[in-house]
């Protein structure tokens, strides 16, 4: 089965010292690009968790970012004292260069960071916690992109029902095109009076019927739609090469279209190069 590139997933996990989340997003990219958004206590963690996106991804541009909400209720709680009179006197220092200072307000000293000490949580512990829910948040994102990813087999699969639609009554209107091409050109002959010689001018009508001849192209494009079935059917890591397969169809295409000579075959043409650009703006979201 293939996948997509774009999805999103969540994971959270309330514990004793807090609440832990993961937020994951990806979009389409030529390769995997990873960024990271990990408060300062989980720095460690990184080089973990770009192996797991490494092992669980091959392609796309995937945002990982981890929140951890601190409780405090329940918990102990001492005020460090030498800290505080450390940041108290620095206040009352920059308060004698004013002319008309505010008073210290004890909320303030407080909040100042690390003036209150609470029990400390097992960093290593949190750490191992974190990793825990980042393989379940990725987990749920891989279960996303196949979710996507069946959904873009589905729209490919349509496209290349209507393409071979499309180039077996081209195909079966081939004769008739042929026949009508080679009359119009004994009818000008005719209309102008001109005596040609009948080898000749069978010689060039042959020339004319081959150099409109279609079956050729016609028959790479029913190759490469198998192609783009098989590798569908396939799955795992197809993006790049479905993506090749859009350009070849798109080749025989344009072939197609150059060697038109009926407004059905112009209009066929046409038709299979919108299903063809249809196909390919699906395949940039295939990892």
């Amino acid at each position: 089965m293939i996948h997509s590139m774009t999805a999103f997933a969540r994971a959270e996990m309330a514990g004793d010292h807090g609440t832990l989340s993961w937020e994951i997003r990806s979009v389409n990219h030529r390769y995997l690009e990873p960024h990271l958004r990990l408060p300062e206590a989980f720095r460690d963690l990184e080089g973990a968790v770009r192996d797991a996106l490494r092992k669980g991804l091959s392609r796309g541009k995937v945002e990982c970012t981890l929140r951890f909400a601190e409780d405090a209720a329940g918990r102990s709680m001492q005020v460090d004292e030498a800290r505080a009179r450390t940041l108290i006197a620095a206040a009352e220092d920059v308060a004698a260069l004013l002319k008309q200072p505010a008073p210290i307000n004890p909320l303030d000293v407080l909040a100042w960071p690390g003036v209150i000490v609470g029990d400390a949580a097992d960093p290593q512990a949190l750490g191992n916690a974190a990793l825990k829910l980042f393989d379940k948040a990725l987990a749920e994102l891989k279960a996303g992109r196949q979710r996507e990813g069946e959904g873009l087999a589905r729209l490919i699969n349509e496209r290349l029902d209507a393409i071979t639609q499309e180039t077996a009554t081209l195909r079966a209107q081939v004769p008739q095109m042929l026949a009508a091409q080679r009359q119009k050109v004994l009818d000008r002959c005719a209309e102008m009076r001109v005596e040609l010689d009948p080898q000749r001018l069978e010689q060039e009508l042959v020339l004319l019927a081959q150099k409109s001849d279609v079956a050729e192209e016609l028959d790479r494009l029913a190759t490469h739609v198998g192609e783009v079935r098989r590798v569908l059917q396939s799955g795992g890591a197809a993006g790049r090469r479905l993506d090749f397969l859009m350009q070849e169809l798109n080749r025989e295409a344009n072939t197609l279209g150059s060697k038109a000579i009926d407004t059905r075959s112009t209009q066929a043409a046409v038709n299979l190069k919108v299903l063809i650009e249809q196909m390919r703006e699906q395949v940039q979201n295939i990892e």
